[in-house]
């Protein structure tokens, strides 16, 4: 979860959701790399026109994704 100023609207703070740990940022960016999940639910689930957002460090996601039956597709890229 992030935190900006609310005046300069400078990050301040980025939590992992999952395990509580904040991480470290050095010139309002975070040092490590998070998983961020945005995911905007429609119509036949049960959390119609919903928004949800998430970020879990990099040890929560794996904990989380050894837990999936199907892996998710991974492949490498040249450029960020």
């Amino acid at each position: 979860m992030r935190t900006y100023d609310k005046k300069t609207k400078k990050l301040i703070r980025v939590v992992c959701n999952c395990c509580g740990r904040e991480l470290k940022l050095i010139d309002d960016a975070p040092v490590e790399d998070i998983c961020y999940v945005d995911s905007c639910w429609g119509y036949f689930s049960g959390k119609d026109m919903e928004r949800h957002r998430f970020e879990l460090c990099e040890s929560c996601y794996d904990k989380i994704v050894a837990t999936l039956a199907i892996p998710p597709d991974i492949s490498e890229i040249s450029e960020l």
